[in-house]
């Protein structure tokens, strides 16, 4: 197992060899990053508008445009996909740098063959973690469908597209981003195996684990989806308060 031995060769004494650090560090950079609560930065800059006392509380896109309108909450979507983008890609360069391949090969680095596939699914676990559990907002943050798609984006853009069409059918039928993200990342352990075919089975499963953690971020909207009394996507209705 060559690509294996590569890896196993950058570990010295101890838990981590010294090559380690600039993966670890990077996972600590991605997680402080995706942490920075961009819709509540727009919202306050753009609108003057405290997203975490209107509407749901959430300082994620939806949120955004319901308080603020698209001036807010295009920024906010673009800054929250970008996180996702930049994490994944971040570790796939040190990665690349590690074991001296091109970083577009680190993806192949899989299974029987090495661990790459796993260091990113794991960086894109930490991007939703920081965005979910921002360290600027007393670990409260956003619910990681937009850092989840820029995840999606930085592992393969093809695989990104399609779930981005499965949340845009749901949506365009429903008007519910809730029941849309939600559906959208319930795929996952389906269409990660087929798409992923040859990837690792902690690959496979780290990307589920993605999938259930933005579910459990919309564990409110599933409870009032199951109530019918999730609000559905509007582009012209602003709310001043708080949901009841």
């Amino acid at each position: 197992m060559p690509g294996m031995d590569r890896f196993l060769a950058l570990a010295g004494p101890g838990m981590f060899g010294a090559s380690w650090w600039p993966l670890i560090l990077t996972y600590i950079f991605t997680f402080l990053v995706c942490g920075i609560p961009f819709g509540k930065i727009f919202a306050r800059l753009l609108g003057k508008i405290d997203l975490q006392k209107v509407g749901s509380g959430n300082i994620g896109t939806t949120n955004a445009l319901r308080a603020g309108g698209p001036k807010v909450a295009i920024p906010t979507l673009i800054c929250d996909v970008f996180k996702g983008v930049l994490g994944v890609n971040a570790a796939r360069l040190v990665v690349a740098n590690m074991v001296r391949i091109e970083p577009v090969d680190v993806l192949a680095l899989n299974g029987g063959a090495g661990i790459g596939d796993t260091l990113l699914a794991l960086a894109g676990l930490v991007c939703l973690c920081g965005h979910i559990f921002s360290p600027y907002l007393h670990f409260k943050g956003g619910k990681g469908i937009a850092t989840g798609v820029g995840v999606l984006f930085g592992l393969s853009w093809p695989f990104a597209l399609l779930h981005l069409g499965i949340f845009i059918v749901v949506v365009a039928f429903t008007r519910l981003v809730s029941l849309g993200s939600i559906i959208t990342v319930l795929a996952l352990p389906i269409t990660v195996p087929l798409y992923f075919a040859g990837d690792s089975l902690s690959f496979k499963v780290i990307m589920s684990l993605l999938g259930l953690l933005i579910v459990w971020a919309h564990r409110s909207n599933v409870r009032k989806l199951l109530n019918g009394t999730e609000s559905k996507l509007s582009f012209s209705k602003r709310v001043d308060k708080m949901d009841e």
